[in-house]
């Protein structure tokens, strides 16, 4: 007998971002670019729209580990609601969970990883706990630096707004954090 509905997967990994052309080319949806240049080394096809977002599935390589990529479709600080449904589905651990998004608190350009740790005001990282149950899930923090003002209106305008820096300063950030997912799936370096 054959079961019907999602394939599990090794791991899930998500990108934070938000939904429409407005926010395409903004340091708040590095998360996006970084889930779809995986997607596109990874040769994952095109996504389907399930679980309120666009969802990648396929393997790394030929008999690599199975992966889901998840760009949600509702705004960021509604994320979870989509994070979560999809983990279920595809039977994905929490500490299987890759979630790459955008970090003021780092210098532009620099990429971290770790497990678990603080929210940081972020909003979306605020959603994934409250509807994950849990904040214990790994983390590509990428860095898009912090404007001169801790003024609410001002940092919102920095994150929504296009990127002050150049094309290929974005392109080499975005595969920078790339490959530090890669690294992660592949077992190159651990969450920690």
């Amino acid at each position: 007998m054959v079961l019907r509905g999602a394939t599990p997967a090794d791991w899930l990994i998500v990108g934070l971002g938000n939904p429409g052309v407005r926010y395409e080319r903004t340091p708040h949806n590095v998360g996006f670019l970084v889930a779809e240049e995986l997607a596109r080394r990874w040769d994952l096809g095109r996504p389907r729209e399930k679980y309120r977002g666009r969802l990648y599935e396929g393997r790394t390589q030929p008999g690599g580990p199975r992966v889901a990529i998840l760009l949600p479709q509702t705004f960021m600080n509604d994320s979870g609601r989509a994070v979560s449904p999809a983990r279920g589905a595809l039977k994905v651990p929490l500490e299987r969970i890759v979630v790459v998004h955008d970090e003021i608190d780092l210098p532009f350009g620099d990429v971290r990883h770790r497990m678990g740790g603080g929210l940081a005001g972020h909003n979306g990282l605020k959603s994934l706990k409250r509807e994950l149950g849990d904040q214990v899930f790994g983390r590509v923090r990428v860095g898009v630096g912090r404007p001169d003002s801790t003024d609410p209106e001002i940092v919102s305008a920095h994150v929504l707004g296009r990127w002050k820096q150049e094309d290929w300063e974005v392109t080499d950030l975005v595969d920078e954090a790339a490959r530090r997912v890669e690294s992660i799936v592949s077992g190159a370096i651990e969450l920690t």
